[in-house]
């Protein structure tokens, strides 16, 4: 199975899952992008994957399934509109005979959930290289709950996170832990990537617990007082 991104507005990343002549995407939030990808790498759909209900993750839903009106949809019940298929925490399917395991992950929304595909976690906003979404809920207990299940997914399992926010926040990090080796030498070779307009995605859940300052909180607590302070960065 192969992945790649389809940019969209100035940040966000469509992914793109590719088996043979057939892909899934995953939270497409513009049409456009993705309707000419396919048609560029004559690609088939077979499934949209929904992680969350915000717009610049759902918005070209409607518009691709006008070209693919076949196409199974699986997303949140804060997405059950655009779903074909509801799916929850625990809940298992397969894609390309792979079984696609089903996370509940909130805190950024009320029912946020991120999809775990062999060693391949498409986690939306709930957690971003060097960082996790905003708690617009006001749930942090939520969200620290879902960083405590990415921190327990084994180090291997690539990261495909909905945004390009690597840069930020290993600045942020580097804010608050200056003399930190791995966050040092990440941002360097992260400046590097995006100099030449290159992903910094896919992360990797170890690296992750090395540079992730959300990930590291050891208390709700903590998690809190960083979380406030990437806030006002």
């Amino acid at each position: 199975m192969e992945i790649n991104p389809v940019k969209a507005f100035s940040d966000n990343y469509i992914w793109v899952m590719e088996e043979g002549t057939e892909a899934v995407i995953v939270d497409p939030g513009e049409a456009e992008g993705v309707l000419r990808y396919l048609e560029e790498q004559a690609l088939g759909l077979t499934a949209i994957l929904l992680t969350h209900k915000h717009d610049d993750h759902i918005g070209g839903v409607r518009e691709i399934l006008e070209k693919y009106p076949a196409t199974l949809v699986y997303g949140p019940t804060e997405t059950a509109d655009l779903a074909t298929q509801v799916v929850k925490e625990g809940d298992r399917f397969e894609l390309f005979d792979k079984q696609v395991k089903v996370i509940k992950t909130a805190g950024h929304t009320e029912e946020h959930i991120s999809f775990l595909i062999e060693d391949a976690l498409f986690s939306g906003d709930a957690l971003f290289s060097g960082g996790c979404g905003r708690v617009f809920t006001g749930d942090f207990e939520a969200q620290y709950d879902a960083l405590q299940k990415f921190n327990q997914l084994a180090d291997g399992v690539k990261v495909y996170a909905g945004h390009e926010y690597t840069q930020t926040n290993l600045r942020f990090a580097m804010s608050e832990t200056p003399t930190n080796p791995d966050i040092l030498s990440t941002l360097h070779a992260v400046n590097e990537r995006r100099a030449s307009d290159l992903p910094t995605l896919p992360s990797t859940i170890g690296k992750e617990k090395q540079i992730n300052l959300f990930l590291r909180a050891e208390s709700v607590e903590k998690f809190i007082e960083v979380r406030q302070a990437r806030d006002k960065f």
